[in-house]
């Protein structure tokens, strides 16, 4: 948009629920990403790390609740 030295440049602002639709993406038959050994290594790091967090969690929460009186460790 091209601007005259008296005249600024004006934007319209349109709200997202009343613009157009866009067109999505379709990724349909574009397979499986290809992973590097890090990054492989690092999910199954990240995996592992978040199996043990959910563990101390149910550990903690059954322990608050009582129901770890009965068993010893």
């Amino acid at each position: 948009m091209a601007t005259t030295q008296n005249q600024p440049e004006y934007f319209r602002v349109v709200h997202p629920l009343e613009d157009a639709p866009e067109q999505k993406c379709v990724s349909e038959g574009l397979g499986q990403i290809e992973m590097t050994p890090s990054v492989r290594l690092s999910l199954k790091i990240l995996r592992g790390y978040l199996t043990m967090m959910t563990a101390m969690l149910l550990y903690h929460v059954l322990d608050l609740a009582g129901v770890l009186k009965h068993f010893k460790f």
